[in-house]
């Protein structure tokens, strides 16, 4: 390994990565590792690390690499491992544009919920298709202090349960997971989002992501939260023929979902990249035990 790694950083909505370029996944990146680089006060700082991997050169990603030449081996902030990262692959697609892979126009990038097609527009958003939606049975309390809701759940690759809420100021410091019932829901743990109204089709919601605590955003959970409020409001598209389209508001700014009739998932917003510099890996050799 060289002295030194690259590494980018950047943010979907105030959602902020670690970015790690290694085409060949040549860089070894522990748990402990990613989890020094994500830490805000002694690393770089990060809801999360997206290691950028050709699909070929990854053992996860290979049979997805006729599809998808990319792969998007994303990282919590504690360093676990997750399925996708909606605000993450923006990202990515971010970086891949940066760095001459990719243009304007559609690309398809490998996760480990699948290939997802992402299309980056000539003014700047990107959109990721997310797949469709899954509404496992039975039902789901969240907790926070005295209070506690029936949540909905929904899985978008990853598990999230959304939770309608007077005041988003009821979800707490969301420091910790909120407790849930019944165990048996999440056997690997939840995203948990807290949601109000705004508007029509328009909602705002604060979220604990699963491995990194509060977050300024969540991809995956803004989707969550668009299926879970048009099946409340009587608007599910395979029901009434009609796409449906919510503004969600996070605390990082603004993403738009479309559920389409066909029950796929379509999520706009931004995606920047900020910094851009080098890694002495002796430093992260000495920051993990």
């Amino acid at each position: 390994m060289s002295t030194r790694i690259a590494f980018l950083k950047g943010h979907g909505t105030e959602n902020d990565f670690v970015i790690i370029p290694d085409p060949e996944n040549t860089v070894a990146l522990p748990q402990a590792a990613v989890a020094a680089l994500c830490d805000r006060r002694a690393g770089i700082g990060g809801d999360g690390l997206l290691h950028v991997v050709r699909s070929a050169a990854h053992p996860e990603a290979r049979s997805m690499a006729a599809e998808a030449e990319w792969f998007m081996d994303y990282r919590n902030g504690d360093g676990s491992i997750a399925e996708m990262c909606g605000n993450g692959v923006r990202v990515f697609a971010r970086y891949l544009q940066r760095a001459g892979h990719v243009a304007e126009g559609d690309i398809a990038v490998a996760t480990r919920a699948g290939v997802k097609s992402v299309h980056i527009a000539k003014e700047g958003d990107i959109t990721v298709a997310m797949g469709k939606a899954r509404l496992p049975e039975g039902n789901v309390t969240v907790s926070v202090g005295e209070r506690s809701w029936p949540a909905r759940n929904v899985n978008m690759g990853n598990p999230h349960a959304v939770a309608f809420v007077e005041d988003l100021d009821h979800a707490g410091n969301l420091y910790a997971a909120p407790p849930f019932t019944p165990a048996s829901a999440y056997p690997d743990g939840v995203n948990v989002e807290f949601v109000v109204d705004r508007g029509f089709h328009h909602v705002a919601l604060r979220v604990h992501e699963r491995g990194s605590g509060e977050t300024r955003s969540c991809g995956t959970g803004a989707c969550a939260v668009a299926v879970a409020a048009a099946r409340r409001d009587g608007a599910d598209p395979a029901v009434t023929g009609v796409p449906a389209t919510y503004t969600v508001d996070v605390p990082g700014g603004r993403l738009v979902i479309t559920e389409r009739t066909d029950g796929e998932i379509e999520m706009t917003g931004p995606a920047a990249i900020v910094a851009e510099g080098e890694i002495d890996t002796g430093w992260l050799e000495n920051a993990t035990p």
